[in-house]
Formats: structure tokens, C-alpha cells, sequence
């Protein structure tokens, strides 16, 4: 029994949800007391440092461009050949496309967007969020492996990848011009942005509990105070309020710093996913029933119009 992690990578730059697969996959071998090998389309590079039994390296003409047709029979091959009881994904829009073809290629399904997993007597559930976080549910696998399984952006830690030298495998797929029923287009290339948040190690966050634009200017002396870039929820970039660069979530961006202060943001899944792998959370809320605090490691239930000021002046008097 064996535990097969897939990394991603576009043009040599890796996901960074695929760090955190890693994570998940070495956490879960190491609980079910299973060994744990890697899987990249093109070159190991740092996936070879990290400790895996083996890393393997897809190569092929056909899958140099990404195509879901290439990629499921490419995967689905060294499954066959290797036979692992899970197979794990970092949850990206590349998996969203190709998992589930080839999860159904073997007659199974995928358990997509997991948000953790336990190990009770040898046997493994994963944890599944429903109706924007409302509900968690337990997901467990029936019938034979291979099982199949993602993992949503912040759910495991990268930091705690165990580190090592695999030795590394070319696996060559049988694969013919025939298979590709799509024709890769040039990537998509985004606008470049002016905030990269991802660099940022503090971040102050703001949300709908700020009411109107005109108060931004309260949760930003808090930023200035802590040297602290300033993003913010959807709502807020919706409203225009700031610009869609700041925004922090799963149609904005994916934040680990050091520090996250969030104030006024109630917690939506939505939001949760960009932040939550955050080292140290911080959650300025006047509901204390708000899911942000199910995540965070330090919480206020207070008016953010009262928290916020009184935080300011307490950081510029013990900045002296």
C-alpha cells in the first residue's frame, strides 16, 4: 500500500498548492504507515529534495502542453504500473479539469476540495466542506483502490513537508497523436499585478463590517502601524472600494504571511481557502458565532469601530 502525490508546475514555476498536496500526502503516510511517492509532468527539480521513496517524471512530446486527454493517460498509466491505495492532487483549476476524467477512466471517483483527513483504526476519511463552509461532512472511500483525492488551497501546511533526496524515474507513457482530442492554445498570461500579496508577511484585511468606503482609511492606520500591506474580502473589491489586486480568497489571492489580521470579515469559504495557511491568524469581529474564528489563533468579538483605534494607539505606544 502506497501513496501517490501529483505535483504541478507551468513552464518549470510550481503550484504552490502542490507543496501543500505534499504535505498532506507525507502527513497521511506517515498515519497509515504507507510509503509515499511523487508524480510531475515534466522535470523533478525540487520535488526530488523533499522525501518521497521516488519521484517520477512524466515525459512525453504529447504532454509538454497541457491537455486533460494527455494528461489522465499519461497518470492513469503509472497508476496501473505503481497500484497506490491514493492517489492525491493539489486542488487547481488544472485538476478540476482532467481528476475527475481520470478517476472515472479506472471506475472511480474523485473526492475533490478536502479540507483535512483523519486515520481511526487504519482507516482513512477525509473532511469536505458543503454550502460554503456551512457543513463539513465525512467522506470515506468504498469498493477497491485506487482511491483519488484533492486538496483545497491552505489545508495543510507547506512548511511541514519532510525534507530529503529521492531518487528520481523517467516514466515514458504510450501515447499517440490520436489520443489528444484538444488543441493546446497559447497560455493564458495575466496582467501583471501592483501589490503581489503573496510577498507581504503581515497582512491587514478588511471586510463588509467596514460598511462604507469611507471608512477604509480606519483599517488602513492599522496596516501603516504594522507595516502591513492592506487587502481586503470580495465584497469590498466588488464595491470598488479598493482594486481587485487586494483581494484575498479563491477568485482573488492565495496569502501565507507570517501575520493576518482580519477585520470584519465574517469567514466565508471563499475567503477562507486564500488565507487560512497563514502562520498566525487574527480576527477583529462583533459576532462571535462568525466562522472566521474557527480558524484563527487569536480573536476579538468587538465593534472593529472600537478594536481598531485602540489596536493603532497600543502598537504606537509599544513602538515607543
Amino acid at each position: 500500500m502506497s501513496i501517490l502525490v501529483v505535483a504541478e508546475q507551468l513552464v518549470g514555476v510550481w503550484n504552490r498548492v502542490s507543496w501543500e498536496a505534499v504535505a498532506a500526502a507525507q502527513q497521511i503516510g506517515k498515519e497509515l504507515g504507507a510509503p509515499v511517492e511523487a508524480v510531475v509532468v515534466g522535470k523533478a527539480g525540487d520535488l526530488a529534495g523533499k522525501q518521497f521513496e521516488k519521484v517520477y517524471e512524466i515525459e512525453h512530446s504529447l504532454v509538454e502542453k497541457y491537455t486533460p486527454d494527455g494528461y489522465s493517460k499519461a497518470l492513469r498509466q503509472l497508476i496501473e504500473k505503481r497500484a497506490p491505495y491514493l492517489t492525491i492532487f493539489p486542488h487547481t483549476y488544472q485538476v478540476r479539469d482532467y481528476g475527475p476524467k481520470l478517476a472515472t477512466s479506472l471506475g472511480r471517483v474523485l473526492v475533490s476540495d478536502a479540507v483535512g483527513h483523519r486515520v481511526e483504526e487504519g482507516r482513512l476519511t477525509f473532511v469536505r466542506q458543503l454550502f460554503q463552509g456551512k457543513i463539513s461532512c465525512d467522506v470515506e472511500f468504498v469498493g477497491e483502490p485506487p482511491y483519488f483525492a484533492s486538496i483545497q488551497a491552505g489545508a495543510y501546511r507547506a512548511d511541514q513537508i519532510q525534507v530529503g533526496t529521492s531518487p528520481v524515474e523517467t516514466f515514458a507513457p504510450d501515447i499517440s497523436a490520436s489520443d489528444i482530442r484538444t488543441k493546446p492554445l497559447d497560455l493564458f498570461r495575466e496582467s501583471e499585478r501592483a501589490v503581489d500579496l503573496t510577498a507581504a508577511a503581515i497582512i491587514v484585511s478588511v471586510g463588509r463590517g467596514i460598511k462604507e468606503a469611507e471608512n477604509i482609511p480606519i483599517v488602513q492606520k492599522l496596516a501603516d502601524a504594522l507595516g502591513a500591506e492592506l487587502a481586503a474580502s470580495r465584497p469590498i473589491c466588488d464595491n470598488g472600494w479598493l482594486p481587485m489586486e487586494r483581494q484575498v480568497g479563491s477568485s482573488g489571492q492565495t496569502v501565507a504571511p507570517k501575520m493576518y489580521v482580519a477585520v470584519g470579515i465574517s469567514g466565508a469559504i471563499q475567503h477562507l481557502v486564500g488565507m487560512k495557511a497563514s502562520k498566525v491568524i487574527v480576527a477583529i469581529n462583533k459576532d462571535p458565532e462568525a466562522p472566521i474564528f474557527e480558524v484563527a489563533d487569536y480573536g476579538i468579538v468587538g465593534d472593529l469601530f472600537q478594536v481598531v483605534p485602540a489596536l493603532v494607539e497600543a502598537i504606537k505606544k509599544a513602538k515607543g
